[in-house]
């Protein structure tokens, strides 16, 4: 990414309570790792990742929570790992994406009847946040998924953000049991669809392929009308 400090991504819609603060200290121990970060690099974003997207968007992808030397450096959703460029290739093979991915918040890139975000906002250590900072993020995904007033399509990327969800949306985990590839109508006009979160180790175990992964947005994009 080009030197200097990344700037604040732009966000399509800031409804209240749908984002945390940039220094949000809900999670003692991600507000810790998150200093430890900004301390030996300053000049990476080191905050609560906002919400990627417009706010018409009829398709939500949650995943997992910012990696160290993602969204954690770059401060936009899945930019700059791995996990983005499956991902951000993937949204503009399927049209919900125009422009150019170059794994940088300024790169350009805009999503397009879409929105990325994810079920916790901070950087945890070794990516592993726990339950009790899972539920404490819960209301800002509770608060986005209802700020989205056109949302159609859900896609959970992982099991995690498939229960954080269900969780957000009031209904239990068992009732909708995760796997790849899954469609589930929770409610009428919301449907949930699940795959294996894209990160480099589920695709170089061969547990994820892009074929894979095609399939589940081929499946989104067949169950989306023209708006």
């Amino acid at each position: 990414m080009s030197p200097g400090r990344p700037r604040e991504p732009v966000v399509s819609d800031h409804s209240l309570g749908a984002e945390p603060p940039r220094d949000c200290s809900r999670c003692a121990r991600l507000a810790k790792f998150r200093a430890e970060s900004a301390d030996t690099e300053p000049d990476w974003f080191n905050g609560a990742v906002p919400s990627f997207g417009t706010a018409t968007a009829r398709l939500l992808i949650v995943g997992l929570a910012p990696g160290l030397k993602g969204a954690n450096r770059t401060g936009r959703p899945f930019t700059g790992d791995y996990a983005g460029d499956l991902l951000y290739s993937t949204l503009l093979h399927f049209g919900f994406a125009h422009g150019q991915y170059a794994a940088r918040p300024d790169d350009g890139l805009e999503l397009d009847d879409c929105m990325i975000t994810n079920a916790v906002r901070c950087v945890p250590p070794a990516n592993k946040p726990t339950p009790d900072e899972i539920r404490t993020c819960r209301p800002f995904l509770v608060a986005r998924v209802r700020s989205l007033s056109r949302i159609t399509a859900i896609l959970a990327l992982g099991r995690i953000a498939h229960d954080q969800t269900l969780a957000a949306l009031g209904h239990k985990a068992a009732s909708y049991p995760f796997g790849h590839g899954r469609r589930h109508a929770i409610e009428p006009g919301l449907t949930l669809f699940d795959s294996f979160h894209c990160s480099r180790y589920n695709t170089n175990t061969g547990r994820l392929t892009t074929e894979m992964f095609h399939a589940v947005f081929a499946s989104i994009r067949a169950d989306l009308r023209p708006s």
